[in-house]
């Protein structure tokens, strides 16, 4: 039996998503689900994994989890995200086809029992194609799709260009999560009815923020980040030795995992920095603000891979930044936008090692103008990220959605025949 609804029901389907309470996972679509559940009633349908909490209320979202696999082996997402893991063993294709459809049937059963109206669909493929399927079903049930980068600069082959087109075209709207993504959505020929410029928010106003009571380590550099090509890790831990030379006593911390964990370790005990190199591992949201107040300067060398695969706005440098910590990143186009007229002194091109090297040194050089600039890009990016900002942008578009959706319903019931 369909329940009441006094609140619009909105579907979310996503891949990355927590696994429990405090997952190291990234968490951006829950954050944004707990938001939209103030005016909206959201149910997210997610992969189930090996440890992982059961379906039931999670900070008000309905959160329900579908098997796609003997439970063991339900690890197409985790620990890297699914392009990196289909990469590095091929065996994991074998999961793809029940991903989809238990997802798929998954969602189907919520759109049945729930009064569903609005679909928000998480990257474009495979939960576009699944927002799709349903909007061509008898349910008939409208959908907004949001690409985070991955699914947009990669799976570059023409078949899945084509399939985005026709997931784009489909839906009531589409969001990115930065102008560079809309101009290279525009460029493969992708034309939804409505494209907004939305990224993924940060909270700025009470976990990532400055702390005065914490003392900044004068030769600490933090990374944080999954642990996979696109992030260009391998050439910060190449610029190391001559970071070194000047900065003797500099220290990296790697916050983050991945499929790339192995290789870089190794790369580490082959430049024989060993010694002032720390992997953490997988590091929670809760344990993040600390790591950022105490840092000298975060280090997120971005690159675009060999597949096209780049950034589209990176959450990790926006936490930095919120807390304060100055900054020196890779020169991807969606950082360009986020850091404004600040970009020329914070990014740098990391295949070039002694650049990258000079503008870190730079930075533990003089470590009160760099505190200076970030605390001004702190001031610069609070109107255009906070969670409350972005979250009213996400509300708006659904409703405006769900809207446009409806008046159309009214305009062809009350049509002439």
């Amino acid at each position: 039996m369909s329940e009441p609804a006094l609140r619009p029901v909105v579907l979310v389907l996503a891949s990355t998503y927590p696994r429990w309470k405090n997952d190291t996972e990234p968490g951006f679509v829950h954050a944004l689900c707990r938001h939209l559940a103030k005016r909206f009633k959201v149910i997210a349908v997610v992969p189930d994994a090996p440890g992982a909490d059961p379906g039931g209320e999670m900070d008000g979202v309905l959160v329900v989890r579908y098997r796609y696999a003997p439970r063991s082996l339900q690890t197409l997402v985790n620990d890297g995200g699914i392009v990196a893991n289909l990469r590095r063993h091929f065996w994991k294709w074998l999961l793809v086809p029940g991903f989809v459809l238990a997802q798929y049937w998954a969602a189907r059963r919520v759109v049945r029992t729930h009064s569903v109206q609005m679909v928000h669909a998480h990257w474009l493929i495979p939960q576009g194609l699944i927002a799709l399927r349903l909007a061509r079903s008898h349910f008939a049930v409208p959908f907004l799709v949001t690409s985070h980068g991955g699914d947009l600069f990669g799976l570059r082959s023409e078949v899945l260009q084509s399939l985005k087109r026709r997931i784009a075209s489909a839906s009531t709207a589409m969001t990115v999560v930065s102008r560079a993504m809309a101009d290279e959505a525009k460029y493969i020929g992708l034309v939804p009815p409505r494209l907004a410029v939305l990224p993924m928010g940060v909270d700025l106003q009470d976990r990532f923020v400055p702390d005065c009571e914490v003392h900044r380590a004068c030769d600490e550099l933090l990374f944080v980040g999954r642990l996979v090509p696109k992030k260009g890790l391998r050439y910060l831990l190449a610029a190391m030795p001559e970071i070194r030379v000047r900065r003797p006593a500099v220290k990296l911390i790697i916050a983050g995992f991945g499929p790339e964990q192995g290789a870089l370790k190794a790369q580490a005990k082959h430049l024989g920095i060993e010694d002032c190199v720390r992997f953490l591992g997988a590091t929670t949201q809760q344990e993040l603000p600390a790591l950022y107040q105490r840092a000298s300067a975060f280090v997120a060398p971005f690159i675009r891979d060999s597949s096209g695969d780049q950034e589209g706005l990176p959450v990790a440098l926006m936490e930095a930044i919120g807390c304060g910590c100055p900054a020196i990143v890779g020169d991807v186009a969606g950082v360009r936008e986020l850091l404004g007229d600040t970009a020329s002194r914070t990014c740098v091109n990391p295949e070039d090692l002694s650049s990258l090297a000079n503008a870190i040194v730079d930075v533990l050089d003089h470590p009160d103008k760099a505190r200076a600039a970030a605390l001004s890009m702190r001031e610069l990016i609070l109107r255009r990220v906070d969670w409350e900002v972005i979250s009213s942008g996400y509300a708006d578009l659904i409703q405006t959605c769900l809207d446009h959706v409806s008046s159309k319903t009214i305009y062809t019931e009350g049509s002439p025949s």
